[in-house]
């Protein structure tokens, strides 16, 4: 792992590529599952070229990948996750509503969290939101649903609510 990244760091250094190339945003996000596990994540993330725009709305997205640590009790979990997230953007000057769905996939240390038993490392990370951006603040909520879409039994996804800020470059 400390060699691969040693040569990622090295070939951005020699082809002289810019951070805001691969990021343009931080996202803090902070949520519940309807079974009381606490969950916290910190993304980065990175603005898709808008497939549409007009005067009223902007078809667009973002890749977000994420830190995600859940907990409950005395029991945890940490995982990595990769998402392509469709929006729909509607301008108002400055002030930017939108809704979004995505789908991605997620990594989790543990098949197990408090009782819940996931079953799998792997799992589809799902979303379905809404919110608005302002000047480089983006301020969001979103239901996700993470499941191993029924390849590993049992099948016990966890569903969250969660509240994000996203600050953009």
């Amino acid at each position: 792992m400390r060699k691969l990244l040693a040569v990622a760091a090295i070939s951005v250094a020699i082809n002289g590529a810019n951070f805001s190339d691969y990021i343009d945003a931080v996202t803090l996000s902070i949520g519940k599952s309807k079974d009381k596990i606490n969950i916290y994540r910190i993304g980065i993330r990175k603005d898709f070229t808008p497939f549409a725009k007009n005067r009223a709305i902007t078809i667009g997205g973002y890749w977000e990948a994420s830190l995600n640590y859940w907990e409950k009790g005395s029991s945890n979990n940490f995982g990595i996750a990769l998402s392509p997230v469709f929006a729909l953007y509607f301008n108002m000057g400055e002030f930017h509503p939108y809704i979004e769905a995505g789908v991605g996939a997620s990594y989790f240390t543990k098949t197990h969290i408090a009782n819940r038993d996931i079953s799998s490392h792997w799992h589809f990370e799902d979303r379905v939101g809404a919110g608005f951006r302002y000047k480089n603040f983006d301020f969001g909520f979103r239901y996700m649903h993470y499941s191993n879409a029924g390849l590993v039994k049992p099948n016990q996804g966890i569903d969250i609510f969660i509240g994000s800020i996203s600050y953009k470059f």
